[in-house]
């Protein structure tokens, strides 16, 4: 293990890494306190629905709960923004990786079959049922469904959204989703390539969530009331794709309203993302940072990830950071429309070209 850490420290793409995430983060925070223009943008007033009354809910939906999708969500931030949500009054749709199938877990709301890599079989049952059971001891009334998604495969994707559409016409509610918060991410320390062919990292942290919220806008346009794209993204080279998605699906979708789109980052926050990394170099990452007075609980960062789920729709195109409703501006590069422009018909050609049909599926 001491090995592979040296190894690590002294490679070229440790180093790149290292640095230009420490600059762009000291940059994002220099901007949230020295050049931050206008007011927090303020969240919108919910009050929750009641399923025995409809009387003072304004939700649009008739007294049913609104369902949110979030990925990455057994752990780190997208537990902590899926029991938010839960207190909110949503219907939250665990979406989390997979590949054994798990025996169905119910504790009075219905859970959805959850399909765990045999790799981590024990490890990604425990935290399923932990995201679960806690979300249910903080709301004792909370509605939450758990359904496999792998971010890595198109193929996984594809089922995904048969299960869901199935599981919401099943369930008698509105045909449509009204909020789906792109988590899931990784940080990979070797390259590894993927079924589809691509960088395994890339396609977690990037192709997978065009590929998911391209799949799920039918859904999202569906809505009787105002949706939301929520993607989670940094001012770093491994997530200005996922930005500059948000900006140009903001631009495409602000001409038809009902769907906006937002773009949060929660500044740094102890997950497990760094779970790749050998344990003496993230443990000592970790400690810098908690000096800095940098480091935040996934409970805290969640601030800006929900500023940006509940902010009122003008505020759709902005960027949320460092949470209280604040908003920066992110990277020259992430403003550049044609760069943007490209980059979306390159993904949307990728999208295209590897979409799977159901019938497809179920012979496969």
């Amino acid at each position: 293990m001491e090995g592979e850490a040296l190894r690590m420290v002294f490679s070229r793409e440790f180093w790149r890494m290292a640095i230009l995430w420490t600059i762009s983060l000291l940059y994002s925070y220099i901007l949230l306190f020295f050049f931050r223009r206008g007011a927090p943008v303020p969240r919108r007033r919910r009050r929750r629905p009641r399923s025995d009354d409809n009387d003072g809910d304004d939700t649009g939906l008739g007294g049913r709960r609104p369902i949110c999708v979030v990925t990455g969500a057994t752990s780190g931030l997208g537990k902590a923004a899926s029991a938010a949500l839960a207190r909110e009054g949503y219907h939250v749709v665990l979406a989390g990786r997979s590949s054994q199938l798990l025996s169905e877990v119910s504790f009075g709301a219905l859970a959805r079959c959850v399909m765990l890599s045999s790799t981590i079989f024990i490890i990604v049952v425990i935290f399923a049922k932990q995201t679960v059971q806690e979300i249910r001891s903080r709301q004792p009334d909370a509605h939450v469904e758990a359904f496999q998604v792998d971010l890595t495969s198109f193929k996984s994707i594809k089922k995904f959204e048969i299960s869901l559409n199935q599981w919401i016409q099943d369930s008698n509610m509105e045909h449509s989703i009204q909020l789906l918060i792109n988590n899931a991410g990784m940080l990979a320390k070797s390259q590894r390539i993927t079924e589809d062919s691509f960088d395994e990292m890339m396609q977690a942290n990037y192709i997978g969530p065009f590929v998911l919220t391209n799949t799920l806008l039918p859904l999202l346009k569906n809505s009787s009331t105002p949706s939301r794209v929520v993607n989670l993204t940094s001012f770093t080279h491994r997530c200005v794709c996922l930005l500059m998605f948000s900006y140009e699906l903001h631009r495409q979708l602000h001409l038809s309203p009902g769907v906006s789109v937002m773009a949060a980052d929660p500044g740094v926050v102890e997950t497990g993302i760094m779970r790749e990394l050998p344990p003496c170099l993230s443990w000592f990452a970790l400690s810098v940072l908690r000096v800095l007075n940098l480091l935040q609980q996934p409970d805290t960062g969640v601030g800006a990830v929900l500023d940006a789920a509940f902010a009122l729709p003008e505020a759709s195109g902005k960027y949320f950071f460092g949470g209280k409703g604040r908003t920066i501006s992110s990277s020259q590069l992430s403003y550049d429309i044609e760069v943007a422009k490209k980059l979306w018909a390159e993904s949307l050609a990728v999208f295209n070209e590897l979409q799977i049909g159901e019938s497809e599926l179920r012979t496969s």
